[in-house]
């Protein structure tokens, strides 16, 4: 939390300078991420932005791209995985089912992801997911549904933790059209520099500059 309110207070900063502008700064949260994964976070500078931005992501018109690194093999190379979703708010845990659930059905979300595993090195494997729905804690909930917790996710039942205390799920990148300016938008984001993500390990994996 502390780091993010950094981030905040950096962004807010950089905005007042850029722009110029008087008064108070703007800053809405369009994207976010549990506390402990990495990657792409975008932020709105004004309220209609932020509102669109949101409309958007309702309608599944942004597109998601995670990385995640697991230490048990995939059952296949490249896969969707279509099940049912329901959140526990006594433990801030997903609960995840082949077919929707008789017992609390008006709870249950189905949550769609698509994952194909990029590489593997040293007894982990790098997935590259792309998510059709939005549910909470979806591809850590799914991904351990298989039998493939991801690196450092205690809460899912990995055994391996990750070296600066997170786990090893990262929002590789984002694409929308801009809400107000009609242009194709797309944001990368680098992997932490943790022995995990140490992506030189890795082949076939293109990285940014």
């Amino acid at each position: 939390m502390a780091q993010m309110r950094r981030y905040y207070q950096m962004m807010s900063k950089h905005i007042l300078l850029r722009y110029n502008k008087p008064g108070d700064v703007f800053l809405g949260v369009a994207h976010r991420l549990d506390r402990p994964v990495s990657g792409v976070v975008v932020y709105a500078r004004t309220s209609k932005g932020l509102e669109r931005l949101n409309e958007m992501l309702k309608e599944r018109s942004v597109k998601k791209t995670y990385w995640a690194l697991t230490d048990k093999l995939p059952p296949e190379q490249e896969d969707t995985l279509t099940h049912w979703m329901i959140k526990d708010t006594t433990i801030n845990k997903s609960r995840v089912y082949d077919k929707k659930p008789k017992k609390h059905a008006e709870l249950a979300k189905e949550a769609i992801l698509r994952y194909s595993m990029l590489s593997h090195y040293a007894g982990l494997y790098l997935l590259q997911i792309e998510l059709e729905t939005g549910r909470s804690h979806q591809i850590r909930a799914q991904l351990a549904h298989i039998g493939c917790p991801i690196v450092g996710d205690v809460k899912y039942g990995s055994q391996r933790l990750v070296s600066d205390q997170s786990i090893a799920l990262h929002c590789r990148e984002m694409s929308f059209m801009h809400p107000v300016k009609k242009e194709p938008v797309v944001i990368t984001a680098n992997p932490p520099k943790t022995n995990e993500w140490e992506l030189s390990q890795w082949k076939h994996v293109k990285m940014d500059d």
